[in-house]
């Protein structure tokens, strides 16, 4: 087969009447050199997207047991005040009374567990912001996350000094980015000091208790005390005021974010430390427990930081395990070479 001779570069103009253009009809180039716009194709639905979603099945059955017990309930404080009415009248009013309180302290159970929610949601929602604003660099936005920021801290007294300077920058810096980042300098430094210290010394306890507990059972418990606890206070100290079902779903978020960052990293140099050069191994086996606990406990401190802050980690560095529970790490290899 005599192979063909490739041809030579020429010159022609697309209006030539002598020009044919031939191209597939999904060509580009074809759209381009005859002017015409290919009609867009749009995709084809899925099964997945054709799919209806069903009915909330669950939420339905939960809302009908909750209303049947609520029933129940009201039928037997009805039935017992009725028949306190019956046995003394003194006894019914008493007991309507109680109920009135009872029902008094209810409510304001729910309007303060609906406050400590609306308030963790406004902190994550300003956290969110600033991380855009900070890619942004809009300077409306981050003169509104300011505001909001001295809103939240205002009721912290020892951030006193640190929104008297922040206020006079408002209408100063032009760029939000440099608000939010001058913002996290002044308001966050002296509350991420505290939060270390307070995520050191549960560390320390947890690694402590663990070392000398007996039981596993009291491990468990006081851990997740401890955990809770823990959370709650960071919580606190960053102006967020959980409730019961807000400490709940804080602990829930703060879980979320161990999946998603790895939980405890591999390739921190405190693992390393203990796990390279086999510090667990040496100690005894109640001293090696409590120092993988007092670690796990410090890495669950540096994300309840993350989650519970306003702010994220832009102007100044985020902490690590070896600044919360560098000091355990050392006691235990104190204890080794003691033992040896």
């Amino acid at each position: 087969m005599t192979p063909t001779r490739p041809r030579k570069p020429v010159i022609f103009s697309p209006d030539d009447p002598d020009v044919v253009v031939t191209a597939a009809k999904d060509d580009p180039l074809l759209d381009i050199v005859t002017g015409t716009e290919a009609e867009p194709q749009l995709p084809a639905l899925t099964a997945a997207t054709k799919q209806k979603r069903g009915w909330p099945w669950r939420k339905l059955l939960f809302g009908a047991l909750g209303g049947l017990v609520s029933l129940g309930i009201g039928l037997a404080v009805t039935r017992l005040i009725e028949d306190l009415f019956a046995r003394f009248e003194a006894l019914g009013w008493l007991a309507v009374a109680l109920t009135g309180v009872a029902l008094l302290a209810f409510i304001a159970l729910i309007a303060r567990e609906l406050a400590g929610l609306s308030r963790l949601a406004t902190i994550e929602a300003l956290r969110e912001r600033a991380t855009k604003t900070l890619i942004t660099d809009d300077r409306d936005e981050g003169r509104a996350i300011m505001r909001e920021l001295l809103a939240i801290e205002s009721q912290t007294p020892n951030l006193a000094q640190s929104r008297a300077r922040l206020q006079p920058h408002l209408d100063e810096i032009i760029d939000g980015a440099d608000l939010i980042r001058l913002s996290e300098r002044e308001l966050m430094t002296p509350l991420d000091r505290e939060a270390r210290q307070l995520v050191s010394n549960a560390a320390k306890r947890v690694s402590i208790v663990t070392a000398v507990s007996p039981r596993a059972a009291i491990d468990i418990f006081f851990v997740l005390i401890t955990a809770l606890g823990l959370c709650r206070q960071l919580a606190l100290l960053y102006g967020g005021r959980p409730g019961t079902l807000g400490l709940f779903r804080l602990m829930r978020h703060v879980i979320a974010h161990l999946t998603i960052t790895g939980g405890m990293a591999a390739g921190d140099s405190l693992i390393q430390q203990v796990v390279g050069h086999g510090l667990a191994a040496k100690l005894s086996a109640r001293l090696g427990e409590g120092v993988l606990n007092g670690l796990l406990t410090a890495r669950l401190g540096i994300a309840a930081i993350e989650v519970t802050r306003p702010l994220p980690f832009a102007a100044l560095p985020r902490p690590t395990l070896s600044d919360v529970a560098g000091g355990i790490v050392r006691n235990a290899e104190r204890a080794d070479k003691s033992k040896a």
